[in-house]
């Protein structure tokens, strides 16, 4: 039988070997079968997130925990539920699970239950996800023959409860991930009537991104005497993420994006709507790109097939909206391109945030017209970041540059120079090809 691996996704695998000299999860108490579960998949030493976090958690604490997406914060609940429930060890009865992950996104709910499942079949326990989207016959099913966990967006699980498909009344624990996000959704209402239904005496985990009032609201009303943990500031930029602003004229664009996502390795480029993405996918298919697109007027098929193909490699470019800035947790993107740069700085950090992830380097490109100049620097400095601002002309190696993870975080050349953004493009596909050994 082939060996079990969890998902090599940033924000689900906890520290390799190599992060450092932190304590082991044994010595943070989690039980020697998940450890074991988890030294399988190689993960072998926690995360900040999951350091700080997982001895309060597995003593049975309410526990409030900050970190940027990609910080670790999936394994910081998985854990310490599955702990739980195994050490209850009594039966699930149908239709009432013990445990309850809120999640904001499909996306999310599917890799959280991904993350879960290999970790909690040693351990003997079912777990299921619940979103729209889809038929709900399978969900219903699921529940009908007893599950442990649920993963669940809001909308459908309420759906189910109306029908009498499940009940609330026996979780032991509840987890809610990316609880702001959750808020700038609007599912705050739908959150707070689903938790009125959960014991009150029951374990409760909230993680999120940043702590603001919408959030706040939540921690008062349901968290009994948290414990908070905060492992990075607020809306804080990533450290190894290099930033970079491209002054263009409107017609370049496109040209300029075709030789940025020609790139070797994986490309988010951002739009600010639907039609866009839908748009700049064809026509960098069209160009030879390998793009796929995510936004809101998929269906749910198309985009766990979108995202499926962009996860293996089969495309190397993602050309989404501002669904895929939350909760979108795909390994080595080395390059975030926006190129309708967003409205407001939160955006801009949730979108960048796909790159330079679990400790990794990675490159932000925001595409600026000469109308969009002013509004583009106002947006840096309200996000703390200080880019590399680069006025695009021909004849300068900048995209080649900039399309090359191995110059993430480097400074690119401004000068002039004789060769074209085309045979940029040629060397640095050229250096791909030997660091991957092709």
């Amino acid at each position: 039988m082939a060996e079990t691996r969890l998902p090599d996704t940033a924000d689900d695998r906890g520290a390799r070997a190599d992060h450092g000299d932190a304590a082991g999860f044994h010595e943070l108490g989690v039980p020697p079968t998940l450890v074991r579960a988890l030294t399988k998949s190689g993960i072998t030493s926690p995360f900040p997130i999951q350091t700080a976090t997982l001895p309060d958690a597995l003593a049975g604490r309410d526990v409030l925990g900050r970190g940027q997406t990609g910080s670790g914060k999936t394994l910081a609940f998985v854990l310490p539920m599955l702990a739980r429930l195994a050490a209850t060890d009594r039966p699930t009865p149908a239709r009432q699970p013990r445990a309850l992950i809120l999640a904001p996104t499909r996306e999310l709910a599917r890799q959280i239950l991904q993350v879960i499942e290999p970790l909690a079949r040693p351990l003997d326990l079912r777990a299921t996800v619940i979103f729209g989207g889809v038929a709900a016959g399978p969900q219903v099913s699921a529940l009908r023959r007893g599950v442990d966990i649920i993963v669940a967006c809001p909308g459908r699980l309420e759906d189910l409860l109306r029908s009498n498909a499940t009940t609330l009344r026996s979780i032991d624990i509840t987890v809610l991930d990316e609880a702001d996000h959750m808020a700038d959704l609007g599912f705050l209402p739908a959150v707070r009537r689903l938790l009125d239904l959960t014991p009150a005496g029951g374990q409760r985990l909230l993680f999120s991104a940043t702590l603001d009032n919408a959030v706040d609201v939540l921690v008062r009303r349901y968290l009994s005497d948290p414990v908070v943990h905060s492992v990075d500031d607020d809306d804080a930029p990533a450290l190894d993420m290099a930033h970079h602003v491209l002054h263009i004229a409107a017609a370049e664009r496109l040209g300029v994006l075709v030789d940025l996502t020609s790139a070797p390795g994986r490309s988010v480029v951002f739009t600010r709507t639907k039609h866009r993405a839908k748009q700049l996918t064809r026509q960098l298919v069209a160009a030879g790109v390998p793009a796929v697109e995510m936004h809101g007027n998929l269906s749910q098929a198309a985009r766990v097939r979108n995202l499926d193909a962009f996860s293996r490699g089969t495309a190397t470019a993602l050309i989404a909206t501002d669904i895929a800035a939350r909760g979108l947790h795909i390994d080595d993107v080395e390059l975030v391109i926006h190129a309708d740069p967003p409205i407001e700085h939160k955006a801009y950090l949730h979108r960048s945030g796909r790159t330079a992830r679990a400790g990794a380097a990675g490159t932000v490109v925001t595409l600026a017209t000469e109308e969009q100049r002013i509004e583009v620097a106002k947006l840096g400095r309200k996000a703390g970041v200080h880019a590399v601002v680069t006025q695009h002309r021909p004849g300068q190696p900048v995209l080649g540059q900039l399309g090359d993870p191995a110059f993430a975080g480097a400074p690119v050349s401004t000068g002039p120079s004789s060769s074209t953004p085309s045979a940029g493009r040629a060397q640095h596909r050229a250096r791909g090809r030997r660091r991957s050994g092709r």
